[in-house]
């Protein structure tokens, strides 16, 4: 069978009368008595009871035709889903995100980019900057939202765009403040406080700039940083805040995170600044890309 002959179908009962059905498809009668006596061949049973009088739909004719406006109506459709296609209005998104980027910018791009193309079905994933950048290389997903490299140093395959700039902030446990442990006030800490204090970081594999910038800070502040817990999830990191095994610093949109037994504080002086941002391959052509990035702009 083909369209055609699921239209004379169509035709036919919605008329239940040969002729006008002929009319409405602008042909004459002999042919598409022709064209459904063929499809019932084909199918193994008759779709009209016919009389001199009248014509009536089969049971199974009845049945049948739901799904038959259900696939015509599919096709009818296929112009304006290619058209959407084409405009990146519809499709798929594979985006990868830092974890430090749920607790600030990427809440707000998945909700701007849905409400704009609500058709576009987003596939999100957590991943640590060097894993995405690997990924990204490898051909796979459409764009990542990271911590770049200190010196920028991305391969020449990938383009990048900067998307947010924020301060570091120390993650501490909550007790220790009470304890009196370090000092503080209102909500900067004192230069002495970090003082050979134990720090949960990044592992430099996953986020070199991250961590670079952690240690240069820390040795800044106290001279040197006390490590004596790596973690790759930001939530795990606070997690071990709260449980008492050291102090962390922070993107300050971690404020975002709140967690029983850890207190966000301001660091001495004028805090180091985070970057994050959105990498892509330069040469991806994909419509839903180009329409996240024109909404992932800083």
């Amino acid at each position: 069978m083909d369209t055609r002959q699921l239209r004379h179908f169509q035709a036919v009962a919605d008329t239940l009368h040969f002729g006008r059905a002929a009319q409405q498809l602008g042909m004459t009668q002999p042919p598409l008595s022709q064209s459904i006596m063929a499809l019932e061949r084909e199918l193994g049973a008759p779709l009209f009871v016919r009389t001199r009088r009248s014509v009536a739909l089969t049971p199974f004719g009845a049945q049948w035709l739901v799904h038959v406006r259900a696939a015509l109506d599919g096709l009818g459709r296929l112009p304006e889903i290619a058209r959407q296609l084409r405009d990146g209005e519809a499709g798929a998104l594979e985006l990868s995100f830092v974890s430090t980027a749920d607790y600030s910018i990427l809440p707000t791009l998945v909700r701007r980019y849905s409400a704009l193309y609500p058709e576009v079905e987003i596939a999100l994933t957590e991943a640590t900057s060097d894993v995405q950048i690997a990924t990204l290389l490898d051909g796979r997903g459409h764009a990542g939202i990271v911590i770049p490299p200190a010196d920028a140093a991305l391969p020449q395959e990938l383009a990048y765009r900067r998307l947010l700039v924020e301060p570091l902030i120390a993650a501490v446990p909550e007790s220790w403040i009470e304890e009196g442990r370090l000092a503080h006030s209102g909500d900067r800490l004192a230069p002495e406080a970090l003082d050979g204090a134990p720090v949960i970081i990044f592992p430099r594999r996953s986020a070199p700039a991250f961590y670079d910038l952690v240690v240069s800070t820390l040795t800044a502040i106290s001279g040197g940083a006390r490590i004596v817990q790596e973690a790759i999830q930001m939530q795990t990191i606070i997690s071990l805040v709260s449980a008492g095994l050291g102090v962390a610093l922070v993107p300050a949109s971690l404020r975002n995170l709140a967690r029983t037994g850890v207190r966000y504080m301001r660091l001495p002086g004028e805090g180091p600044y985070l970057e994050s941002g959105v990498v892509w391959r330069a040469a991806d052509t994909t419509p839903t890309l180009a329409r996240f990035l024109a909404v992932a702009q800083p």
